[in-house]
């Protein structure tokens, strides 16, 4: 489940934590949960239709990825454990249908995986990262 900071700091327009301020935003709850419904709507409509629809990347998958990688979807770490832009381990690749080598595979493709994996757990499966 998705922890919310506490709101103890307010720069500009946007509350963030006090200990993140220069890291990451804070995200209303109605925000992750328009995000995921989102998602799980681009899911669908894959399953539906067969082909690859544009998955928007929300910007809390963004920031995962920065962090993870640095947005590099060549990216390997863990002593070759974790790979791609959103440093999937195997298993989890191919759990949300990834084949192969995910730091091998397209960009668009990790990205389609990170939004699946994103609906069905939220942000819990990048425990650094996701908070």
């Amino acid at each position: 489940m998705l922890r919310l900071a506490r709101r103890t700091a307010r720069v500009g327009h946007t509350h963030v934590r006090r200990a993140y301020v220069r890291r990451v935003q804070t995200w209303s709850l109605a925000r992750l949960r328009s995000e995921r419904r989102s998602l799980r709507a681009d899911i669908r409509r894959l399953r539906r239709t067969g082909d690859a629809p544009d998955v928007h990347v929300p910007a809390v998958l963004q920031s995962i990825a920065a962090c993870e990688s640095g947005g590099d979807p060549h990216a390997v770490g863990g002593g070759g454990t974790f790979r791609g832009k959103y440093q999937f381990d195997y298993a989890t690749w191919s759990r949300v249908g990834g084949s192969g080598d995910p730091a091998a595979a397209p960009e668009a493709e990790q990205d389609r995986r990170a939004a699946m994996l994103y609906a069905r757990a939220g942000s819990s499966p990048w425990p650094v990262c996701g908070r």
